[in-house]
């Protein structure tokens, strides 16, 4: 895995690409306009110098995968990658015309198409393409460089090689911890984590308690690092809706069904952290 391109340079994409250029990998940025790509190329930077500045990552590292990035808008340039990881908006549209695009720039026969989706069925983007058996999900976490699980995700139609050598890339020169899922909306991690989060939007538009106690009484009484809400507004509200609404489309339970206040929030523009407002203020 020399050669890994990344679409998409937001929250997540940046932090893949920025792990991938640590490890050692020849790595490509592509982004929809220029605006996006440099704000992904400041978020890139801001994460190395603070990972410096904090001793984590020598200097030398950090200007050698500096060195191993680029910046792009030409969707051409990922012809010759070995591996591309779409990690655009959480938006199954979206996720299945980058596929048909990469589908018929990629060119060598063995390359693997990767999504970072929170939930949408890998098998949908799969199909889009006349690869299906190199389609496989690798669900990073945020913040990519700091959390160390990746979740692997193999459709009815992904080979066994290409399972095996992409979680040979994550949990070797990625340094991850790799555990494996079915493909089923949510996977492990959101299929357990969504429904919490949203119980816990519920009991705040319930009047039953307020955020703070909400949070507090997760993160002192079960030992949580993030109370839900405050979770919720790390994710951002948009992709909490949007995962919400996948394992709802794919299992109909109520628990399930986004409550009223988390659309309208983001209906509203409160995402959260990304936005600077959500359940709690983020702004100076």
């Amino acid at each position: 895995m020399e050669r890994i391109g990344v679409v998409g340079c937001g929250l997540m994409g940046s932090g893949i690409a920025e792990i991938a250029a640590r490890a050692g990998s020849d790595v490509i940025v592509i982004e929809r306009n220029a605006e996006a790509l440099a704000q992904g190329t400041a978020r890139i930077e801001r994460s190395l110098s603070r990972a410096v500045a904090s001793g984590k990552l020598p200097e030398d590292e950090a200007v050698r995968a500096r060195a191993n990035l680029v910046y792009s808008e030409d969707f051409n340039l990922l012809a010759d990658r070995e591996m591309v990881i779409e990690a655009v908006a959480e938006d199954e549209e979206i996720k299945i015309d980058v596929f048909r695009r990469l589908d018929a720039i990629v060119e060598s026969s063995d390359a693997i198409l990767a999504t970072n989706t929170s939930s949408i069925p890998i098998i949908k983007l799969a199909m889009v393409t006349k690869r299906p058996e190199q389609v496989v999900g690798v669900h990073f976490f945020n913040p990519v460089p700091v959390l160390k699980l990746v979740e692997v995700i193999s459709s009815l139609l992904t080979s066994t090689e290409t399972t095996q050598r992409v979680h040979d890339f994550a949990s070797g020169p990625l340094g991850k911890r790799v555990i494996t899922s079915k493909d089923r909306a949510g996977f492990v991690v959101n299929a357990l984590l969504i429904p919490y989060l949203l119980s816990a939007i519920r009991m705040l538009e319930s009047g039953f308690a307020s955020a703070e106690d909400i949070d507090t009484g997760m993160v002192l009484g079960c030992a949580h690092p993030l109370g839900p809400l405050a979770l919720s507004d790390l994710i951002g509200l948009d992709t909490t809706l949007a995962v919400a609404d996948s394992l709802y489309a794919e299992f109909k339970e109520p628990h399930l069904a986004p409550p009223p206040l988390l659309s309208r929030m983001t209906q509203a523009g409160l995402l959260g952290r990304k936005s600077g407002q959500g359940f709690y203020s983020y702004k100076a």
